[in-house]
């Protein structure tokens, strides 16, 4: 929310209108040929012409008009296709030229059309809202604002402007599919969807056991385990388990095709999202990072994933020509990394490798950029609902240079080069149903899926 627009944050312009002004000039043309002529009639009809729009331009600075302006949006956070109300809360003072208040307030073109309003019967302190809506179609970060206020005195003659500096931000995220759970892999022969409810507040198997050593409180001995060794033993306590995740989201515009909604770059982001809101609500540590290795945002578990879609919501494509292991993978504590691919690139396979070694489990999801389609087709599926897995195409329906083994083939047998477990998506496909692939199925070669281009 804004806060309240004082007399510091804007810029008071008070003048004469085009009719004031043409009033001026005619009344000084009047005097002019009443002098040449000799017309004193004309010379009194020239002195008021003037006479007025001055006397008017006096009334309105001795009347101390003033507004004062606090303005909101609500929500402040919307979804691609969600609508916001920007809310205006006027308050005057002084006397109102004209008792009309004309309000324009500046609005992004993806947002609408620019509202304009007229508020009539404006008096000494009046205090009133205004409302608009707004709405965009495309993700980002967009200001509402500043507001142009004007009033005009009963004839016309002078306007009273005020220009605010104070704006809105409306944040317009990406949208999200609902993805089912599946089973993610964290090491230890336990599932990433599993482990971090059981870690969550800590259990017996977060108590573990050494030798005592001089100085340790006798109340921390295990009397089990030093029954069963012979030796003092006492407990050390070891902070629960987390469940770390990171999403890689390929945002390299060499990787991608198409411009605005109907891109695979915008269909990157909205599986990005929904890949970092299922893991958020699942309990994980989950950090975005792009094509360059620089992690973005980063959400704790149970705090949601809103900062998360806020920086998704901005995101852009970069002009690299290869991808770079975030440093969240290369940590001490990777745990699992789950990667938005575009196009291959030479020289990925190198970096996806590193990636997967260092990671507990690495799962891609590939998008297959050569098959992407019109924006209808874009929208119609990601809006599918859940539903079985869809049968694989066959070999012959999918286009030259594609793998058949990324999309439905059996399980390969043994453990893939890279160590990636992969799905290939294309614009028709149902997110939910490629994360369900992703989940069940094995390919042996991430970087020969496609092959690099």
């Amino acid at each position: 929310m804004a806060g309240l627009s004082g007399s510091r944050e804007r810029r008071v312009l008070g003048g004469l209108t085009v009719r004031g002004r043409a009033f001026v000039a005619a009344g000084v043309t009047a005097v002019v040929c009443a002098v040449v002529l000799g017309q004193e009639t004309l010379a009194g009809a020239g002195v008021l012409a003037v006479a007025l729009p001055l006397a008017s331009l006096a009334v309105v600075h001795l009347g101390r008009f003033d507004v004062h302006l606090s303005r909101s949006a609500e929500p402040s956070h919307v979804s691609v296709g969600g609508t916001a109300v920007v809310r205006l809360a006027l308050t005057t003072t002084g006397r109102v030229p004209g008792r009309t208040l004309l309000l324009d307030d500046r609005v992004p073109y993806a947002l609408g059309a620019r509202p304009r309003m007229v508020l009539r019967g404006v008096g000494r302190h009046w205090r009133g809202d205004v409302t608009y809506a707004v709405r965009s179609d495309l993700r980002g970060h967009y200001e509402t604002g500043p507001l142009l206020a004007r009033a005009e005195d009963a004839f016309g003659l002078v306007q009273v402007v005020r220009r605010f500096r104070r704006t809105t931000t409306v944040v317009v995220r990406p949208r999200t599919v609902p993805l089912p759970d599946v089973p993610l892999g964290g090491g230890s022969g336990a599932s990433g969807d599993d482990r971090p409810r059981a870690s969550a507040t800590g259990s017996t198997e977060d108590v573990m056991v050494r030798e005592y050593r001089r100085g340790d409180d006798l109340r921390r001995v295990h009397w089990r385990s030093t029954a069963r060794t012979g030796e003092l033993m006492v407990r050390r306590e070891e902070q629960p388990w987390q469940a770390h995740t990171t999403v890689l989201l390929d945002n390299r515009a060499r990787a991608h095709t198409g411009d605005g909604a109907a891109s695979s770059l915008e269909h990157a982001v909205v599986a990005a999202a929904s890949v970092c809101t299922h893991l958020a609500r699942r309990g994980y540590a989950v950090a975005l990072a792009d094509a360059e290795g620089r992690v973005l945002a980063r959400a704790t578990p149970g705090a949601g994933a809103g900062g998360l879609l806020d920086t998704l919501a901005g995101i852009d494509a970069v002009d690299v020509a290869h991808l770079t292991a975030p440093a969240s993978v290369t940590s001490a504590d990777p745990g699992v990394t789950v990667a938005v691919l575009g196009r291959p690139r030479p020289g990925d396979d190198v970096v996806l490798e590193r990636i997967a070694r260092a990671s507990s489990s690495a799962l891609a999801l590939r998008l297959d950029v050569d098959r992407w389609a019109a924006p209808s087709r874009v929208a119609s599926a990601l809006a599918s609902p859940v539903t079985s897995p869809a049968a694989p195409p066959s070999d012959a329906a999918l286009p030259a240079g594609s793998d058949p083994g990324s999309v439905g083939a059996p399980p390969s047998s043994g453990v893939p080069r890279h160590g990636w477990r992969t799905a290939v998506a294309g614009p028709a496909d149902p997110l939910a149903e490629v994360w369900v692939r992703l989940g069940a199925r094995w390919v042996p070669d991430l970087a020969a899926a496609g092959g690099a281009r």
